[in-house]
């Protein structure tokens, strides 16, 4: 049963070798389902008409009956967050005309001979942009991309109106307004976009026009730009990235190398069987224990030991090992009161690990004694409770270690020498006090 157990781990083995030789010569796969990195930032620029008249005008058109086209120019930044939502930033500057003002009578020469000239001197928003996203089962990357656009902006303006009585002219005139919008963008390419947009702004203001009417002023901006994706070279854009198309082809293209490894590794199998029956035999042979020691053939150095010889790791009869004796250090009072004269003479820069020079001599009379009689030490660091925990406890740490350093400077035997820091956790005297706090800063030696 061992030996079918055995034959079935070498059959696995050389399958995931044919399955590895393959992967070699198809291409590694791992990067396939790795993280995608994306073009989220972009920068566009636009142009195009501006004009009062809106899908919201009344046939009155406002304040002025009969609004006219002048040219805009505009720009703004946009991150994506998500494939179907991003956050824009959109300046925009031009002119917004209109002639025949609705205050004097209809069809008259002072009508005809009114008109206002607003120009927008410079207008800013935020504006949330929702794209629908592309759903293509085949296409990862969507060359037509719909969006609406809906937020809010501010603005300074100044209107300017010939023969308008209601009328009053005004420089730089700030004022809040909601913009909402719809476009579409043709992808032609993962860098550069075709923006076509449409947006109503709707002025927080009457006045816009140089009248003051019953209701806000509005103005329509239709515009034609170039967006440009910013990003890693050969990354797609977030906004036209079809999640659903990209998981399906990678699925596909798995299942396809999955199907051709299946495949190699059945034939090799089929074409080496008498290889394989001399590794599964071999393999039996290796992980076998003739001499019954505990160590398999294959790591066995000492073959042919005899029954109940204790072993080491590599089948070879252990030695036994010989009795060492050491002699007993003995601690004198002599010797404590040379390390209480160190520990109370040792002094560090504050808040470092800098031992002053006035502690050397002590310190040199600790590191004699240690050469001298090979006592063994121990050095254990305490901070108070002031500061963070990690930083008392590496402050701790260092300085014991700065103990130990000067003491292997003099001659002593660095082995012999342990050095631990404690921070804060072992106390002698409140830390509530300054007195307390002294004595909890402090390194203890310990003789042994």
């Amino acid at each position: 049963m061992n030996f079918n157990f055995t034959k079935s781990l070498v059959a696995l083995a050389l399958v995931g070798l044919s399955v590895t030789a393959s992967a070699q010569n198809m291409g590694d796969s791992t990067n396939r389902f790795q993280k995608r990195q994306f073009r989220t930032w972009s920068i566009g620029l636009n142009g195009g008409i501006l004009t009062a008249a809106t899908p919201f005008n009344n046939e009155n058109n406002g304040d002025f009956r009969s609004p006219q086209i002048s040219w805009g120019y505009g720009a703004y930044i946009k991150k994506q967050i998500l494939p179907g939502f991003g956050i824009q930033a959109d300046f925009l500057a031009g002119t917004v005309k209109g002639v025949r003002a609705n205050t004097l009578p209809a069809g008259s020469a002072a009508q005809d001979a009114s008109s206002y000239n607003s120009r927008i001197n410079w207008s800013g928003s935020v504006s949330a942009n929702f794209t629908v996203a592309n759903v293509s089962l085949n296409q990862k990357r969507n060359f037509l991309a719909p969006y609406l656009t809906a937020g809010a902006g501010y603005m300074s303006s100044s209107a300017h109106v010939v023969n308008t009585p209601a009328g009053n002219n005004s420089n730089y005139h700030n004022n809040w307004f909601v913009p909402i919008g719809a476009g579409f963008k043709l992808g032609l390419s993962r860098v550069v976009n075709i923006d076509l947009g449409y947006t109503v702004a709707f002025v927080k203001a009457r006045d816009f026009d140089g009248v003051v009417g019953t209701l806000n002023d509005r103005y329509a901006y239709a515009h034609a730009g170039i967006e440009i994706a910013l990003g890693k070279k050969k990354t797609s854009q977030l906004q036209n990235f079809s999640a659903i198309a990209a998981i399906r082809e990678e699925s596909a293209a798995e299942a396809n190398e999955l199907r051709n490894r299946l495949a190699i590794a059945e034939q090799n199998r089929l074409r080496d069987q008498a290889a394989f029956d001399a590794a599964a035999a071999q393999y039996a042979k290796d992980m076998g224990d003739d001499d019954m020691d505990g160590v398999a053939n294959k790591f066995d150095k000492c073959p042919g030991t005899a029954a109940n010889t204790v072993v080491d790791g590599a089948g070879c009869p252990l030695s036994t090992p010989k009795q060492i004796i050491r002699e007993k250090v003995i601690v004198t009072e002599a010797d404590r009161k040379v390390v209480g004269e160190a520990i109370r003479n040792l002094e560090f820069d504050l808040g470092k690990a800098t031992i002053k020079a006035r502690s050397y001599a002590t310190l040199d009379r600790v590191a004699d004694l240690l050469v001298q009689k090979n006592f063994s030490l121990k050095l254990a660091g305490h901070t108070d409770n002031t500061g963070s925990m990690a930083l008392n406890l590496s402050l701790s740490k260092d300085r014991a270690e700065a103990v130990k350093a000067y003491l292997v400077s003099k001659g002593a035997n660095a082995s012999t020498i342990e050095a631990t820091g404690y921070g804060p956790n072992q106390p002698i005297a409140s830390n509530k006090t300054a007195a307390g706090r002294q004595q909890n800063r402090r390194v203890e030696f310990s003789l042994f």
